[in-house]
């Protein structure tokens, strides 16, 4: 069992609002995501053709910063808000899918780009779930 799983399990306030497979899986997914945009920027400032990078790096640290708030916020399961919620979980998706839209633009020539796009298509999946 992950600690993430763990954590939600014994939560003494956990609600019954999510289910609980969908909401482990989605803060994972959120976590997962920001650290893979996050380190998808660092190697794109690396590459030489930096100057076609630039949106890239851009929309990585945008979903990153957008997929780490999400999974704290899903993590905060005592207080939850459900309309915060999911206009979190909507901004998350969109933020995810315009991010996987763009690495795979440069999937081809960064290995980064495409391990990138596809986290953000997890976590853009998890989001889903989470708001269906």
């Amino acid at each position: 069992m992950d600690h993430v799983q763990e954590m939600i399990r014994t939560h003494p306030m956990r609600t019954k609002t999510f289910d609980e497979h969908a909401l482990v899986a989605c803060v994972t997914a959120c976590h997962e995501c920001a650290a893979s945009c996050t380190t998808c920027a660092d190697a794109c400032l690396s590459e030489r053709s930096l100057q076609e990078l630039v949106s890239c790096i851009r929309l990585n640290l945008d979903c990153a910063d957008v997929c780490e708030v999400t999974g704290r916020l899903l993590g905060r399961v005592s207080a939850a808000s459900l309309d915060v919620t999911r206009a979190q979980l909507m901004a998350c998706r969109e933020a995810c899918q315009a991010c996987a839209t763009e690495c795979e633009r440069h999937a081809g020539h960064h290995e980064h780009c495409r391990v990138c796009a596809e986290a953000c298509r997890s976590c853009a999946d998890a989001c889903d779930r989470m708001l269906a």
